[in-house]
């Protein structure tokens, strides 16, 4: 039956678009975490003071 196939495409792209935008914010949010544990810590441990 191809009257059926373009269904079966759009349900693919949209099962694998939103595999792959929940993989994405999963990821930013898993190294979002480490990235301002680091920045907050390299924070205390050096602190600039400019003298102009």
């Amino acid at each position: 039956m191809p009257q059926m196939m373009p269904l079966n495409w759009l349900m693919l792209f949209s099962f694998f678009s939103i595999l792959l935008i929940m993989f994405n914010v999963m990821n930013f949010y898993s190294s979002y975490n480490k990235m301002s544990t680091l920045t907050s810590l390299k924070k205390t441990i050096t602190t600039l003071t400019w003298k102009w």
